[in-house]
């Protein structure tokens, strides 16, 4: 025993502990050996990656990123430091361009074409990226460790469990559905968030055409499967009624014309009005245009039921009647909700009296210090104004006399509206170019220099700017900026760290790292049918009409995530113009 060789011992190891049989040794012609990647198991069959030996060595942090959706992939597509270690974990390999998802309910253009491999979009990155097929289903922030499950097998006895170690966790799982737990709903309804609902949805819709057509169905029967309710007059919702409408217009009525007068199309929202987030202008067009296509609008209808025969719906006004439809079929489209995953988090952190995880102004987790969310699955919590106001009097007040000049205040006056960015709202919406102006206003002084404020003073002056803060819309602009912004602030960790840019601590001393996220709104897009769009962009510009489904067209195509994708959309509008939408349901 005593004359065995390393390599007689390192076999022999290897023989007794098979839990070692996939270590991999490298030896170098000089003799020297090096550990490269080990991929044990624990006893109970869950596979750790482990990746402190090979950090040591290259020295990378391990960032592992949540999510191939909007947000995450934003991330990754400008994320360029290669000094990061990336891991990327979600059920599904592949970036989807959502704002197309109703045209691929009814054939405008097929699934495939908004899809692209998250594996050819980081491939030419210099960044070492890997991407696993698994869903995360647990995170652990004190240990700093995530469990995921894989079950590419499709056999539940098969599931493949790993738990991955980070130093930084971008969590950006997007949402859910939300039901607001209304009996029926996640039996009976079709949701409009993935690519395989609007599969099924296209399915459904050719399904629905198909039955009614078979011989010995009396007039309400197919009048009944040929009903197709939409519930929810947001954007979606919106849109996929009007796509409908052309599909079985232009398309399905030439392939089935006995039924053509059976079709009905509904659509329900709660409130008074459809797309409310838009301008009055807009709403008001789209909602004429629905009636004059015959699509069928009802407002202040709130669903309480859902059967696989029928809809139930409350009347928000006049007594809140209760009436009873039947349907064939019924597209969800309202509200979001929080992944079971992001919930048991939230407790973790201190976060379970929320209904969504909220950030600081820098896209990380409250209550942790490396862990980012964004996208969907969180909300910015900006910090207000008031819970602060004594720490930037003081931080303005520089000669400590108690109270502030003008001079003195517009010394800290960039950090304070960069910071908190309802300052700048609230001062547009008073028309006023400063907050010098905001406390001259509210002392009634016009000397420039002259005006000198107490605490209290400039309090009453600050006491309505934290009315309009505002939570950032659940768009997929929104998530692709916080994307970017986030990759940029790892692009720039080291070197910020050293010559921090950001707005003064005014709890704190010195700077923060980094500015904080700013959103900005380049506008949005309302296709309402019959080559008709509506937008309102920037500077309150409303445009409705042909020419705007165009300008549609145009921007739709450009933020496709690769020229793949562009040729293959653009060719599917081609193909729709020329031949029409496939009717096949596949």
């Amino acid at each position: 025993m005593q004359n065995m060789t390393a390599i007689q011992r390192l076999s022999r190891t290897f023989r007794e502990n098979s839990s070692l049989a996939k270590m991999l040794i490298v030896f170098t012609v000089g003799g020297g050996g090096l550990v490269a990647f080990s991929d044990a198991k624990s006893d109970d069959g869950i596979s750790i990656v482990n990746p402190s030996e090979a950090d040591d060595k290259n020295k990378k942090k391990r960032v592992v990123v949540l999510g191939t959706g909007w947000a995450g992939t934003s991330f990754l597509k400008n994320l360029k430091d290669p000094s990061y270690d990336v891991q990327v974990i979600s059920p599904r390999n592949f970036f989807a361009f959502t704002p197309l998802l109703p045209s691929v309910t009814v054939g405008t253009v097929e699934a495939r074409s908004i899809v692209e491999p998250i594996r050819n979009i980081v491939r030419k990155k210099n960044v070492n990226v890997h991407y696993w097929e698994a869903e995360c289903y647990r995170i652990d922030a004190k240990n700093k460790k995530v469990y995921c499950r894989s079950n590419l097998a499709g056999d539940p006895n098969q599931i493949e469990e790993i738990v991955v170690d980070y130093d930084y966790l971008v969590v950006s799982v997007g949402a859910r559905s939300n039901t607001f737990n209304i009996p029926g709903v996640a039996e009976n309804c079709h949701f409009l968030k993935e690519i395989e609902d609007a599969q099924k949805i296209r399915r459904k819709i050719v399904d629905c055409f198909e039955r009614a057509s078979l011989p010995n169905l009396s007039d309400e029967e197919r009048k009944k499967i040929l009903h197709f309710v939409v519930v929810g007059g947001g954007p979606t919702g919106v849109e996929f009624a009007a796509e409908l409408h052309d599909y079985v217009t232009e398309d399905l009525v030439k392939l089935y014309p006995k039924v053509k007068d059976a079709v009905k199309i509904t659509l329900l929202e709660a409130t008074d009005h459809i797309l409310n987030m838009f301008d009055k202008r807009i709403t008001t067009f789209a909602e004429e245009k629905f009636q004059r296509d015959g699509i069928d609008l009802k407002t202040g209808a709130m669903v309480v039921k859902v059967t696989d025969k029928e809809i139930s719906t409350k009347q928000v006004k006049n007594g809140g009647e209760i009436s009873n439809m039947p349907y064939g079929m019924v597209v969800w489209s309202t509200g979001i909700g929080t992944r079971p995953v992001i919930m048991e988090f939230m407790k973790q952190v201190g976060q379970g009296n929320r209904r969504v995880l909220a950030t600081d102004e820098w896209l990380r987790v409250e209550g942790t210090s490396d862990i980012y969310a964004l996208g969907d699955c969180a909300t910015i919590n900006q910090r207000k104004v008031m819970e602060d106001i004594w720490a930037i009097f003081q931080k303005a007040d520089k000669d400590d006399s108690k109270t502030l000049t003008v001079k003195e205040f517009q010394e800290t006056l960039k950090d304070i509206s960069e910071r908190y960015p309802q300052v700048e709202l609230y001062l547009k919406n008073k028309q006023l170019s400063s907050l010098v102006d905001l406390l001259k206003d509210s002392k009634g002084d016009s000397a420039k220099e002259s005006v000198e404020v107490n605490l209290e003073e400039f309090k009453a002056a600050l006491s309505q700017v934290d009315s309009q803060m505002k939570n950032l819309p659940a768009t997929a602009q929104v998530a692709a900026q916080q994307g970017s912004y986030l990759a940029d602030c790892f692009n720039r960790m080291e070197y910020c760290e050293e010559n921090p840019e950001g707005p003064l601590r005014f709890r704190g001393e010195g700077r923060h790292r980094f500015r904080p996220f700013r959103y900005k709104h380049l506008g949005q897009f309302a296709p309402l049918g019959g080559e008709q769009t509506a937008a309102q962009l920037p500077g309150d510009w409303v445009s409705i009409g042909h020419s705007t489904q165009w300008l549609w067209y145009s921007v739709y195509a450009s933020k496709l995530v690769s020229w793949r994708t562009r040729a293959l959309v653009i060719s599917d509008w081609g193909r729709r113009f020329i031949f029409g939408r496939d009717s096949s349901g596949i």
